[in-house]
């Protein structure tokens, strides 16, 4: 329990001091913001402080910190070890460049952001790879809702009939101006998803002893001998970092009113979320007692674990609150997952979005290739966990990516040694872990450990060394202007 604890202190001690880094190495400014300078009424829309922060948590907060943090428990309390320093200097820095970024190119996308500082064939290769991670990230957020939904209701409002419900609302929410529907009901749900955490938790502190939240340890205690490099950092995504937020970021950058906002909006909800994965990995390796026991669980879907839980810590009352808070949560995620799909097909297709008709002739074909992909995952016993399992991987590419983005308009901007290090690092570090999951796993390329691991770790460090090198030329050259 006092891991916990101090994980908690760390968290906040990490966004008063290293978010304050962060900003200074960014240096935002007076400058309009895209809610000032076009303000089209649709997607650039101003909005208070305050809004902005609870629309973007609940964006970044979907399935991921409490479905990826109950199955990252499986490996022991180590997990929260990656959940705090991987927020504090991968995940939360990740959000927070990649929002400020896009706000200075007014609102663009990450896909764009990649053309820019990475070149035209990075920006094609982005514009596909960030669709259909958007896509699949819908999918996971219908199909985990839904089934939640499932165990609730009477046997005629199945899994199907949830979808459903669930696709029209994202049809609405994908299609209306960003502050008719997103904007109103966030902040409501947002006191409901952080009422849900507090509650959680509460029940586990306060059980008389039932429940023992187990300290840190580097054991892995996954029973069935997964190894923690890399599954770990792969299935504890949005709890840590995810390139699913870099889509994100550029839609709430497309609200915000002034670009001192971004530290507590940006690098904050990712915190946030940080503190929301924490509980569900605490309640995870508490309230089963044994992880063989948790895993077994996990087996007849996470949506299960989390009603038994909340049911079993909080009783039917507290239950329902919880479970109606894990419901927003990937529902609030989906939504904003379609939206930002369309964003970045009306970029690449330069679509005038604040026309009705441009917005449905993107949104319609989305929402039909995301329901039959629901589709298959309701239906298929596996289908659920492959989609799982590739969202998972191409989240964290993703995050790679736009890390390297990020340290790319660092160095542009001057920000050389520590400046830019903020980014290389943590870019450094998820090429590792990217490729030699890509290269072990079951949906890749199936390699023993010897090959794989031998084999990011060269990938990694190959990018770091272009990274020195493309250093050290801005260095020599900005020495030569000065002299």
């Amino acid at each position: 329990m006092i891991s916990l604890f101090i994980s908690l202190a760390v968290l906040i001690i990490g966004y008063l001091v290293y978010g304050k880094v962060a900003e200074k190495v960014f240096a935002p400014d007076d400058r309009q913001t895209p809610a000032i300078a076009i303000n089209d009424g649709v997607d650039c829309v101003p909005m208070k402080p305050w809004k902005s922060f609870l629309i973007q948590l609940l964006n970044i907060a979907g399935t991921g910190p409490i479905f990826g943090a109950l199955m990252g428990a499986v490996f022991g309390p180590v997990v929260f070890l990656w959940i705090v320093f991987g927020s504090i200097l991968g995940g939360a820095v990740h959000d927070y460049m990649s929002g400020m970024i896009s706000s200075r190119h007014n609102g663009a996308s990450i896909a764009e952001l990649s053309g820019t500082y990475l070149g035209k064939a990075a920006k094609w290769i982005m514009r596909v790879f960030s669709v259909v991670l958007l896509i699949l990230c819908g999918v996971v957020f219908v199909t985990s809702p839904a089934a939640l939904l499932d165990e609730l209701t009477p046997d005629w409002m199945n899994g199907t009939f949830w979808a459903i419900v669930i696709l029209v609302y994202y049809l609405l929410a994908t299609l209306l101006p960003i502050d008719k529907v997103i904007g109103k009901l966030y902040p409501v749900f947002g006191v409901l998803l952080i009422l849900m955490a507090v509650t959680v938790i509460g029940g586990i502190l306060f059980s008389g002893g039932e429940y023992t939240i187990p300290e840190i340890s580097l054991q892995n205690m996954y029973p069935e001998g997964t190894p923690i490099w890399p599954y770990m950092f792969i299935t504890v995504a949005c709890g840590a970092i995810s390139g699913f937020h870099a889509t994100q970021s550029p839609m709430v950058a497309k609200c915000i009113t002034s670009e001192k906002q971004g530290r507590p909006i940006f690098y904050g909800a990712m915190i946030a979320e940080s503190v929301i994965a924490l509980v569900w990995a605490a309640a995870g390796v508490s309230f089963y007692g044994a992880t063989e026991l948790l895993n077994e669980a996990l087996k007849g879907g996470a949506s299960n674990v989390v009603y038994e839980i909340s049911t079993g810590v909080l009783g039917v009352f507290g239950g329902i609150l919880a479970v109606a808070g894990v419901v927003v949560c990937p529902i609030t995620s989906g939504d904003t997952a379609f939206r930002s799909a369309r964003l970045i097909l009306a970029e690449t297709f330069h679509s005038d979005q604040t026309k009705i008709k441009n917005r449905l002739i993107i949104t319609i074909p989305l929402l039909v290739i995301g329901g039959l992909l629901t589709w298959y995952a309701i239906v298929d016993d596996n289908g659920f966990q492959t989609i799982w399992r590739y969202f998972s991987w191409s989240n964290q590419t993703l995050a790679m990516i736009a890390l390297w983005v990020s340290t790319a308009y660092l160095l542009k901007k001057g920000k050389y040694r520590f400046g830019s290090l903020i980014t290389a690092l943590p870019a450094t570090f998820m090429s590792a872990v990217s490729v030699t999951y890509i290269l072990t796993a079951q949906e890749g390329f199936r390699l023993s450990t010897a090959i794989a691991y031998p084999a990011g770790a060269a990938f990694a460090a190959a990018l770091f060394i272009v990274y020195l090198v493309f250093l050290i030329k801005r260095l020599k050259a900005n020495q030569q202007l000065s002299t």
